[in-house]
């Protein structure tokens, strides 16, 4: 089951989709007119290290106003000067304060491929995705019905991006991994209660097979924290919050890069 605030926020992104619905040969044209992806899978398996995705967010439905006036493009600047590897970008609206203006903002300012962080339910907002310039987007598995999540993982390899296929528990990651998901990224934050474990990506990490990477998304606030993930085998970390609310938000990406990366427990 969704939680209250996921149930409202997935309905407000069926009445965005019902207006995409008017203009279907349009996002797809765009899609396919827009300039090549850069490859996002690839900037995370980089160098044996615990990479960054370091995330353009104004607000949360949890901790509301986080930066109003934040800069997309002065921001991701200073993300790529402190060694991310990618930049994730928050384009929900009504409850994030984002928009895919910002997405555009963000690939034109870095070369880093680029994630829509977004509650994705049907394929026109994939085209709508990379028409923007998207070059990775966010599957949420608690979203999506398994053959709305195979079809949206399908489509998006077709238009050349990666999918970041999120799950918060083990039976979200083997529906996942069932869906294919070369990219899984474990929420640590429950959404029922807005309660965060970091422990919780330590725990799946042994369930995920060794070729898939695995990003931890939520809670990761310092140095301290991504060494633990990577000493599980973490290959990326997705961070939003303490960044944006950091007085020099490139000295605290820069803390967040640079950490080893073990070798990930097989369970037999």
């Amino acid at each position: 089951m969704m939680s209250g605030i996921l149930d409202r926020i997935v309905a407000s992104k069926r009445q965005e989709v019902e207006a995409l619905r008017a203009r279907p040969a349009e996002l797809r044209a765009a899609a396919a007119a827009a300039g090549p992806p850069r490859d996002f899978a690839s900037a995370l398996r980089a160098g044996g290290q615990v990479r960054l995705i370091a995330e353009v967010k104004r607000r949360s439905p949890s901790a509301g106003w986080l930066a109003r006036e934040l800069d997309p493009a002065a921001t991701a600047r200073r993300y790529f000067a402190a060694g991310a590897a990618c930049v994730s970008v928050l384009t929900d609206a009504a409850y994030f304060g984002g928009g895919l203006a910002d997405l555009i903002d963000v690939r034109a300012a870095v070369p880093l491929p680029v994630l829509r962080k977004d509650f994705i339910i049907e394929p026109l907002q994939l085209h709508e995705a990379r028409a923007a310039g998207a070059d990775a987007v966010l599957l949420i598995v608690r979203i999506l019905e398994d053959h709305a999540l195979a079809e949206l993982h399908a489509l998006a390899r077709t238009l050349g991006m990666a999918a970041l296929v999120e799950v918060h528990d083990g039976p979200e990651l083997e529906r996942a991994l069932g869906a294919g998901a070369e990219l899984v990224g474990v929420n640590n934050r429950d959404l029922d209660t807005f309660t965060t474990d970091l422990g919780l990506s330590i725990r799946l990490a042994e369930a995920v097979p060794p070729g898939t990477l695995l990003v931890a998304e939520s809670g990761i606030r310092d140095a301290a924290d991504v060494a633990r993930l990577g000493a599980a085998g973490v290959d990326a970390v997705l961070v939003g919050e303490s960044l944006v609310r950091a007085a020099d938000g490139g000295a605290a990406a820069g803390a967040l890069t640079g950490h080893p990366r073990a070798p990930r427990p097989v369970t037999s």
